[in-house]
């Protein structure tokens, strides 16, 4: 057994049992409209019996459908769907986890609406958002604050804000997609200003009740976001009262990129950045990014490059990679294919729902035959 992975901390008076946390994933089985689907509460009921100590529900918008990445964005904007927060909260602690929303507002990467916002006019893959006025942006700060009390009323124990992937929180704080002239742009502290003022009305909101922040520390792009203003941010956000930052490197811009597929298919891929981050800050830091082997995980928190394992893929392909980690059955493990050509990836731009093409034939029909 790995004693670091297997022994307790603390956030914000919440009690983890254990390091390992799932990370965000989509995989669109939100309902259409971004209900909350037999789909997604079968998946989250799965995720929360591996044995992890905290699942996060992966972006849930703060608007629709301006906010929304597609359709099948689950929906955190409106009471409609809270009957359905609340079952997927329950449902993911019944199973002995914590549960967290993470809550978004994609921007220039929402593709249900036909006119994506942006801090900037800069063009995205052929599309053109339109520049947020300032009165827009105080409406859109009001929403995160409204989402996370949806999420805290839902029985949610905690939020997570998206600020990575090269969302809107993102783009603000990216000198690439942020060419503003007012207090939003320009320099590090006035591209920040948006999401420290997210939080701190979210915190508002919700409070007392953990915050944490997915965190792009690294956009891999010549002209986009950098470890060295990253890391200051991060300080800026723990100083504000962040619980925990999440962090991850990438954007839809710079994912399909051959270096960073190349990159990608390495494990521990991301470590390198969540080290850095953790060396400034004194909140607890979440790793992923392919830690696919007890002992590479085990090794990070030992090193301290981390305090808590993020597992997406990794324990998508197997929800029983906690418990064979912890009963030594290391080679028992069905481990995500980094040559399947980032088949998951694929289903959902497509429209979605996704599935692993290393699951074991059987599973996989039956999750068929269920589902689709």
């Amino acid at each position: 057994m790995y004693r670091n992975l297997f022994s307790k901390i603390n956030i914000e008076g919440l009690a983890l049992k254990n390091r390992l946390t799932m990370t965000p994933l989509y995989l669109g089985y939100a309902g259409e409209g971004g209900t909350v689907s037999d789909m997604l509460l079968e998946h989250y009921r799965l995720m929360a019996g591996s044995g992890v100590a905290m699942v996060v529900v992966e972006n849930a918008t703060v608007d629709h459908p301006a906010g929304s990445g597609s359709n099948r964005t689950l929906r955190a904007d409106t009471d409609d769907n809270l009957d359905g927060l609340k079952q997927l909260a329950s449902t993911i602690k019944q199973e002995g986890a914590l549960a967290c929303l993470q809550i978004n507002h994609a921007g220039r990467f929402a593709h249900a609406t036909q006119e994506p916002l942006a801090p900037s006019a800069v063009e995205t893959f052929g599309r053109m958002p339109r520049a947020l006025e300032n009165a827009e942006i105080e409406s859109i700060i009001d929403q995160y604050a409204d989402a996370a009390a949806r999420a805290k009323s839902a029985g949610f124990d905690m939020v997570e804000l998206h600020g990575g992937t090269g969302y809107l929180l993102a783009q603000f704080l990216s000198p690439r997609a942020n060419k503003r002239n007012d207090k939003y742009g320009g320099s590090l502290e006035n591209r920040g200003r948006f999401a420290m003022e997210v939080l701190s009305r979210v915190k508002e909101a919700v409070d007392p009740f953990p915050v944490g922040y997915r965190f792009l520390a690294d956009e891999w792009l010549p002209d986009g976001l950098q470890l060295e203003e990253s890391i200051q941010f991060a300080n800026s956000l723990a100083q504000a009262g962040i619980a925990y930052i999440s962090v991850m490197g990438g954007t839809y811009e710079s994912f399909f990129l051959p270096e960073i597929v190349e990159k990608s298919k390495q494990e521990g891929y991301m470590l390198d950045l969540a080290a850095a981050v953790r060396a400034k800050v004194s909140v607890p830091v979440i790793a992923a990014g392919r830690l696919a082997t007890g002992a590479l995980a085990d090794q990070a928190i030992a090193e301290g490059k981390t305090d808590l394992i993020g597992l997406a893929r990794v324990l998508w392909a197997d929800p029983q990679w906690p418990k064979k980690i912890y009963d030594g059955r290391d080679a028992d493990i069905i481990h995500c294919n980094p040559d399947c050509g980032d088949a998951c990836t694929q289903m959902v731009m497509k429209g979605g729902p996704a599935f692993c093409v290393a699951w074991p034939s059987d599973k996989m029909k039956k999750w068929k035959a269920k589902f689709v």
